[in-house]
């Protein structure tokens, strides 16, 4: 964690002690919270989020022996233990420096105290606390981070962290919200070309006419609205990684014209006859199974071994287990923090429910739903009542459940039909009993 985004919490009697804190702190860290009396300690950090506590281990101005800083220390260690805490004292007992730091401190300073050392020991807490992290989440750019502590997604960041250093082309798969852009941005931060462009592309939304001139580019003149020469994503995203977000979208001609590219690393702009060298590492995504991205009556075989020298597929949330409880307390401290309410504590009837859902909407279902839930409450506890899921969610899996079988019949009996006729619609249409257009709407229906 950088020193910049830490939240800090100075506790001591002595105002001059608190005012010098804050003046050395106030420039390097995210936020200093004062507070003379120890007595309200545990209700701040119930309340707020704090990273490291700086605490004085005497109080009263009578009995300097510590045992008020080692008292208030168990204190903020029951109240939540993953807390790191720096003892001061002005009395440098080495006896009392190793039982603080025995019961669970993570340093133990002398009055007066070195500048330098204060913020050394900062440091070194935050960098010790990021890197018990690194096994349940891969840092993304402005402290997001990509998390999870399941075997499933170790997997997945195991597989970020080897092929992160390569250029080899990745796809990855996943459902609908699983957060394939977020590993797609995780490969690239992770990578040799981090420092270069991230240029991500729906191509699943381009049309026919904008797909080359949004991918390729374009001369001035090229077509009526080419006031200027415009560089394409894939000359946009040189030296860096391009994302195409949902690849499989894109019909059979888009494929063709992209699989040239790709085999070439040259682009030509419609209205130019010069090719261009690229240079990019190429990153895809889709939320179709790999069983129907091998159907060459919908997606080229060559493209697939083109994009895919290894794929990632993304868990759905529903098989994660513990981490969407861990998301879950991700999700609420973000928006705590956004909507400036204190933090909250989750009821176990909440646990329990957030645990039995199956989220068809996956992560973002998850955050929208608890972005709600921190929105309407008054309390500082969450309970069942706070958790509301989508309609439009359970309305897609209701349909889902009902349908999924008798929907891959008819599209199974489709494709075999038309794959007999050698594609001929009329034919088909005969064959199956129903009308050209009836078969054409099916055809859209089913993305054939």
């Amino acid at each position: 964690m950088l020193l910049k985004n830490a939240n800090i919490l100075v506790v001591d009697d002595d105002a001059d002690v608190l005012i010098a804190l804050r003046l050395l702190l106030k420039t390097k860290v995210k936020s200093v919270t004062t507070e003379q009396n120890p007595a309200n300690l545990v209700h701040l950090i119930k309340t707020h989020k704090f990273d490291v506590v700086i605490l004085d281990m005497n109080f009263n101005g009578l009995i300097n022996t510590g045992n008020e800083g080692i008292y208030w220390l168990n204190k903020i260690k029951e109240t939540d233990n993953n807390l790191a805490v720096i003892l001061i004292t002005a009395y440098g007992d080495l006896d009392l420096a190793i039982r603080s730091l025995k019961k669970g401190a993570s340093d133990f300073l002398v009055k007066p105290w070195k500048n330098d050392k204060l913020i050394d020991s900062l440091y070194d807490i935050l960098d010790k606390k990021s890197s018990k992290k690194t096994k349940t989440s891969i840092t993304l750019e402005k402290g997001n981070e990509l998390l999870g502590d399941s075997n499933e997604m170790k997997d997945v960041f195991f597989k970020i962290k080897k092929i992160a250093p390569t250029d080899a082309n990745i796809l990855i798969l996943g459902e609908n919200g699983t957060g394939k852009d977020l590993i797609a941005k995780a490969i690239h931060n992770n990578s040799l070309r981090k420092d270069k462009p991230f240029v991500k592309v729906d191509v699943g939304a381009l049309t026919e006419t904008l797909f080359e001139s949004e991918l390729f580019g374009y001369k001035k003149g090229a077509f009526t609205d080419a006031r200027e020469d415009r560089k394409g994503r894939f000359e946009a995203a040189h030296g860096g990684t391009l994302f195409l977000d949902e690849i499989g979208n894109i019909s059979l001609q888009q494929q063709a014209r992209l699989l040239t590219v790709l085999q070439n690393r040259l682009v030509t702009p419609l209205g130019s006859n010069q090719p261009i060298p690229i240079d990019i590492r190429l990153i895809c995504a889709t939320n179709l199974h790999i069983n129907s991205l091998a159907d060459e009556t919908h997606f080229r075989k060559d493209l697939i071994y083109r994009i895919n020298t290894v794929e990632i597929i993304v868990p759905p949330l529903r098989n994660r287990g513990k981490d969407i409880i861990l998301l879950a307390k991700h999700f609420i401290d973000l928006y705590s923090d956004k909507y400036l309410k204190s933090s909250f504590k989750l009821s176990d009837n909440f646990k329990k429910k957030l645990s039995n859902y199956h989220f068809p909407g996956n992560v973002r279902e998850l955050q929208y739903a608890l972005e709600r839930a921190i929105i309407m409450t008054d309390d500082s506890i969450l309970h069942e009542g706070d958790l509301v899921f989508s309609p439009i969610e359970k309305s897609t899996q209701k349909i889902n459940e009902n349908d999924l079988k008798l929907e891959t019949i008819e599209k199974n009996a489709i494709l075999k039909v038309i794959e007999k006729n050698n594609g001929n619609i009329s034919k088909s249409a005969k064959e199956l009993g129903i009308t050209r257009t009836a078969l054409y709407r099916r055809l859209n229906k089913y993305g054939l």
